[in-house]
Formats: structure tokens, sequence, C-alpha cells
């Protein structure tokens, strides 16, 4: 049996954050649109989930702001640190003069049904889920599609243009025989939650380090996300331990969960993220883009993941809508040049974020998990804060705003569902 065949003028593959908010633009710019999941729903935790001020900024700019405050979620206008005891502030987003002047929590799947509905209000929009991709389609040396797998068989979606969407292990991006660049950040990271108490602290986001042992603590209302960091090939060596090993350093780095680190019942069931930074040294081909984790992967350190993929989204729908729009008239694909210009706008940033976060594992990250005090502890870290808070309000600012942050320069072709 052949395969269906489904045209659209653009295949977007991964209904991530960047995927779901490059396929809402184009939408809403008239460009019609196949968005490609392959599971069935959003519903997976431990995903990103940290939405970021220049990435409130855009939801805002799309009229969806409102809508993004009545989802569930946490607020956070400071990180802090927590070093042998001793507690200091990291970020304050308070003193940046922002619209949005804190960091929100809010579980990923309730994030996406709000971009996806949004888009879905456009009739150029078309979400399959179950839909996983297993292969490009090719004409004359370019990408002119991709091969499915769905509920209902074999299934080809044809396009002007394929955007590679999909994730630190993409797909298309050894469909494409491309390879990125390793940078030398490498960490396991297990991620499970604890019960929470309303007379535990009200720490919010904080990071708890000692003895060569890193947790991040996240309130999530209900319960703490907590995430054990690890050096490479720590997870092996854990598992040789036991999952005792986990309880008794999540005691004594975290003593108010003491009680409770019994609710970590094994390490099997729980999710690992080995951590990766990497990126592509070209993020096309003809016919081919990629964005986010699949053009270059990010360390969790920071929470940039979620709001570099949105601002990919929306630099590409900004530089692309209008070649797209043309490819729908003419029937003519987006060259090349279209292609490469959002890699040039999106390269810098990327790059400096990456080289910051390589940074942050040098003296950070790296030194706590070999035991060693974090540039110089806590309270050597405080002073230098207190004597030029110029620094605190950088590192504020590149962790909640970022480099270059994007702004919706696409028309609302106005063609939507009023429902």
């Amino acid at each position: 049996m052949e395969p269906q065949d489904t045209t659209a003028t653009v295949c977007v593959v991964g209904a991530g954050p960047a995927g779901a908010m490059l396929a809402l633009l184009l939408a809403r710019s008239g460009v019609d649109v196949v968005l490609l999941e392959k599971h069935a729903d959003f519903l997976r935790d431990f995903r990103g989930d940290t939405v970021h001020p220049s990435t409130l900024e855009i939801l805002d700019e799309l009229g969806l702001a409102g809508r993004f405050h009545e989802l569930p979620h946490r607020k956070l206008e400071t990180m802090g640190l927590v070093q042998d005891g001793r507690p200091m502030l990291i970020a304050d987003f308070r003193a940046l003069g922002l619209r949005f002047p804190y960091v929100v929590f809010v579980p990923q799947w309730d994030f996406l049904n709000l971009i996806t509905a949004e888009a879905a209000r456009y009739p150029g929009f078309r979400l399959w889920t179950r839909a996983e991709v297993t292969g490009l389609l090719r004409a004359d040396g370019r990408a002119v599609g991709v091969r499915c797998r769905t509920p209902d068989g074999e299934r080809t979606v044809r396009a002007a243009l394929v955007v590679a969407a999909d994730g630190r292990k993409s797909v298309l991006r050894a469909a494409a025989g491309l390879r990125p660049r390793d940078r030398g950040v490498r960490m396991d990271v297990l991620m499970f939650r604890v019960s929470r108490r309303d007379d535990d602290p009200d720490e919010r986001l904080t990071v708890r380090i000692g003895n060569g042992r890193v947790f991040v603590i996240v309130d999530r209302g209900t319960y703490w996300q907590v995430s054990y960091e690890m050096s490479a090939g720590g997870y092996d060596r854990l598992r040789r331990e036991g999952v005792g090993r986990l309880r008794r350093d999540l005691a004594e780095l975290v003593p108010f969960l003491a009680d409770r680190t019994t609710e970590v019942t094994g390490l099997e069931e729980l999710p690992l993220l080995q951590v990766r930074v990497d990126r592509l040294r070209r993020w096309y081909a003809p016919g081919l883009l990629f964005i986010g984790d699949a053009a270059h992967a990010m360390s969790p350190a920071g929470g940039y993941g979620v709001n570099l993929a949105v601002q990919d989204a929306t630099a590409a729908a900004n530089l692309l809508a209008g070649p797209l729009l043309e490819a729908r008239r003419t029937g003519r694909p987006p060259d090349d040049r279209a292609l490469a210009r959002v890699q040039r706008r999106r390269q810098v940033p990327t790059v400096l974020t990456q080289e910051f976060q390589r940074l942050f594992h040098r003296v950070a990250v790296d030194r706590a998990l070999r035991g060693d005090r974090v540039m110089g502890g806590a309270g050597r870290l405080s002073s230098t804060f207190e004597r030029w808070p110029f620094l605190l309000r950088l590192l504020s600012r590149m962790t909640g705003v970022g480099l270059r942050p994007e702004h919706v320069r696409t028309p609302d072709a106005g063609e939507r569902d009023g429902g």
C-alpha cells in the first residue's frame, strides 16, 4: 500500500516549544503549516518548564499573556544558592525594569496546549499527533517533505520547507547526515518529586551544593521538583551504590526533606537526562532548517533551553513568513539565503549563551561536583555582588532576558475562528 500524500507550504517536525511557536506564528501570518508530533499528547513530566521574561514578552505581543497567566503556575522573582548551609542570591529580576519581572514555572504540556490551541484558530494550521517521522523526502538534492508513521499507516507530507524542531536526538538531523559539534559539557541529571508541606521554607528555586553533590529544588506548589546533578557517568556509579545513597545526599543537602527521602523508592523509574551541550555548524540544507535543540542542545543550567527555542522560532517566522507566502503563491520554495539569515540572526546569541554555560560549568558546577568551594564560597560570592552590584544585575539579565531577545514582527492575517 502506497503512503498517503499530504501537501503544505511548511512541515514542522516536533511540537515542542520551538516547533509549536513557529507553527503558530506562520499560521497566524497566513502560511499553511502541518505540525507533526510523535506522541499522542504533551503530557510528559520533567520537561523544560521555565518561561522567562523575554518569552513572556512574546506571548504578550501575541495577546496570550493573560491566558498564559491563567494556567497553573509559580512565579519566581529571585534565584538562590545554598552552599554548605549558607544561602545567597544569584539572580534578582525585580530591579531590571521588565514588563514581567519574574520567571514562570508552568507545566510544559499546559504551555504547548495553549500555543497549539491558539494556532488551531487559523485555517492553515494542522496538528498531527502520533505521527512519528521516519525519514526525509528528497528531490534533486533538496528536502521536499518527510515520511511518517501514523495510526492510519504510512503518510508523507510534501512541503516547500521542512523545519526540524525534533530535539537533541533529532531524527531529521541524522537523516540529513549532520552531526553536531560537542562543546564539552557532560553531566547526568536524575529528576524526581518529593511532597511539599505548608511549613517548608519559601525557596521557590534554590541550588544546594556541598560535599561533591548538587541538588536543584523547585517549588511546584504541592510538591518539590528535584534535580540531582552528577558528573558524566555518575548515574552508573549511583546505581551500584543504590537508592540509599541518593536519600542520604538529599537529607544532608536539603535537611527539611530528610523525613521524606523514602518517597524516592528506586532509581530505575526516575527520568535520566544525559546533558550535552552541542550545536550544528550549519543549521540548514536545501529545503531544511533546524531550530531549537535540534540545532543547539543546551545544558539545563539557567533554564535557557525553552526560551532560546522560542526565540529561534520567532526569528525564523519574522524572516521566513514573507518568502513562504511567496512560495505558496508561486510554487517556488525559499532559497538557502533565506534560511541562512535565520542562522545569522540566532547564531551569535546561541554561541554566547553556550559559552556562558560552559564557563558556568567550569567555575561552578564542575567544582561543586568535585567537592570544591564554588567561587570562594557563598560568603565571598555574596560579598562580590555587594561590592559590584552590576554583576548581579548582569547575571540576572542574562538569565531572564538573554542576548538579542526577539519580538513578533509578523502580521496577523486575520483569518481565524472567532471561538
